[in-house]
């Protein structure tokens, strides 16, 4: 079963196109890693980014956290942050079509 993933990134004031661009070079990377389905940002009305990923299977989501790609995004976003990550991993509840009831 698939394992979704949000991280919520809160930028300091004025850091918001900063933390944009550390982001982009590792999201172009952790695509192409095994397991990726999906790892993608979006801007949330009070400003704080959040990445929504989708992973194959929880192995492939736990090799990604201990992965290269991770510890360098945690280095190149030093001082951007008002405070840590904020990780939640969600397992699905299907419900409704088989195409639209989950991520």
């Amino acid at each position: 079963m698939s394992i979704v993933v949000t991280a919520v990134f809160t930028p300091t004031e004025g850091a918001f196109d900063q933390v944009v661009e550390a982001l982009r070079p590792a999201i172009a990377e952790v695509q192409e890693e095994p397991g990726c389905l999906l790892y993608a940002i979006h801007e949330a009305p009070n400003g704080d980014i959040v990445m929504i990923e989708k992973w194959e299977t929880v192995e492939s989501l736990d090799e990604h956290g201990a992965g290269e790609a991770v510890q360098r995004l945690g280095a190149s976003l030093e001082g951007l942050l008002k405070k840590p990550v904020e990780v939640t991993r969600l397992t699905a509840i299907p419900a409704g079509t088989a195409a639209q009831g989950e991520l």
